[in-house]
């Protein structure tokens, strides 16, 4: 039974992770960049559109950082 199990294990948390691992969304977002004001995320976020590095973005207020987060 300790043989059994010895092998088991591992298989069983293999197959988990690789479950894990290939349940992201398609379409989920990246953090592209954190900024000390509004205007510089929107300016980023705006350039990196404009040369074609992601389709759409925001600019997200952090409270507990002061900061915002540009996500593409």
């Amino acid at each position: 039974m300790r043989k059994v199990r010895a092998v088991l294990v591992p298989v069983l948390m293999a197959a988990g992770l690789s479950l894990t691992l290939g349940a992201a969304p398609a379409n989920a977002e990246r953090l592209a960049g954190v900024y000390r004001t509004y205007a510089e995320c929107q300016r980023v976020g705006a350039y990196g559109e404009s040369q074609g590095w992601w389709d759409d973005w925001r600019c997200e207020w952090k409270a507990a950082y002061s900061y915002y987060f540009l996500y593409s």
